[in-house]
């Protein structure tokens, strides 16, 4: 890696934080602007596609912008063989910086807005359609973002999409699915953190993971279906520079 490993968790625990206060300081910014619930999505949703957009363009040179566990789990698991992914050690540094910046991420946006720092959500999100839609969201998120990945072996102009890319995803499943598209599970455990409009009662949040990582596993099924295994001229020719695996959503 040409970054130091303190560097790209700094820029993880950063990018993880601030993609977390976007979102729920949206949330509580529509909520006070608007009583209209479509309105208020309309206006969280927005806000995540522009803010995740720039975060992965700024912070994806260093440290790939995970952003994610679900995404660094796939790219070591992609990579394992490889050597290509991140290795055990870079991936526990990684999902710990993720998990401590959403729920700092949390934390600032309760502080922009006023409110109290830790006040854990009352917003249940208990039901099979809502585990359903987390298990879809995360998948098609995997899919694309590793598809993108093995296209942009070839094409300069692939990799250069993924920030656009990524955040238009992500934008579009806030609205197809029923559970808004978390698809990330320390985004999931920062939004228990907030009794707000983007928040999720704490009880709701290992089911919302366990889907997540069901997603994970859907998504690599679904990329081996459609791309097969690597050959050895893409992985050589891979664009994305290593330090760089690729980014991610809420």
């Amino acid at each position: 890696m040409s970054v130091s490993l303190s560097r790209r968790v700094a820029a993880e625990a950063l990018g993880t934080g601030l993609l977390t206060a976007v979102v729920v300081g949206s949330g509580i910014q529509a909520a006070e602007l608007s009583h209209d619930v479509g309105v208020q999505l309309l206006a969280n949703s927005l806000a995540t596609v522009f803010g995740l957009g720039v975060l992965i363009t700024l912070l994806g040179p260093v440290s790939g912008a995970h952003f994610n566990p679900a995404v660094t789990l796939a790219a070591w698991y992609t990579g394992r063989r490889r050597g290509t992914g991140p290795t055990p050690r870079e991936v526990a540094a990684y999902v710990s910086a993720q998990f401590g910046g959403a729920i700092g991420g949390t934390l600032l946006a309760d502080a922009m807005f006023a409110r109290p720092l830790v006040t854990f959500s009352t917003h249940d999100r208990s039901a099979g359609n809502l585990w359903l839609a987390e298990a879809v969201a995360t998948a098609g998120l995997v899919l694309l973002i590793f598809g993108l990945e093995r296209t942009a072996g070839t094409t300069a102009r692939s990799a250069s999409l993924v920030p656009a890319a990524v955040a238009s995803y992500i934008g579009a499943a806030y609205w197809f699915t029923s559970s808004t598209s978390f698809a990330n599970p320390a985004v999931t455990v920062g939004r228990a953190f907030t009794d707000t409009f983007a928040g999720i009662a704490p009880a709701s949040v290992a089911p919302f993971i366990a889907a997540q990582l069901v997603g994970v596993v859907l998504g690599l099924g679904a990329v081996a279906a459609v791309y097969g295994r690597p050959s050895p001229a893409e992985v050589d020719a891979v664009v994305v520079p290593p330090a760089a695996p690729e980014p991610i959503s809420p």
